[in-house]
């Protein structure tokens, strides 16, 4: 058996632009990324804080140190810019490795 755990967050993140004209993904900083560990392409579930959307895409690299947030594609659709988001990354454990383990949070 395997459960599924919260492995990464980006807690209250402001989305900085969304491109509605895109194949689709959430662009986050790559410094931002690797602060809780969440890959280039991981899907990730997204929680909008103002308009309570939830969506699920995928991460993709922006500009390095820039903190961009940028709705992509049909993701432009569930927030504007301004919006704080939570976006997670999840991880399949078993019970042995969940015991004990603490997902990694970074807040804005």
């Amino acid at each position: 058996m395997t459960l599924t755990l919260l492995k990464a967050k980006l807690h209250r993140i402001r989305v900085t632009e969304a491109c509605l004209d895109y194949e689709g993904s959430l662009s986050l900083d790559p410094d931002d990324m690797e602060a809780v560990g969440i890959l280039p392409y991981e899907k990730i579930l997204c929680a909008d804080v103002e308009n309570g959307n939830r969506f699920e895409t995928y991460a993709i690299e922006g500009r390095r140190g820039s903190h961009v947030c940028c709705l992509n594609g049909a993701a432009a659709h569930q927030g504007k810019v301004g919006d704080r988001l939570i976006v997670m990354a999840f991880a399949q454990m078993t019970p042995e490795e969940a015991r004990g383990f603490t997902p990694r949070v970074k807040h804005f």
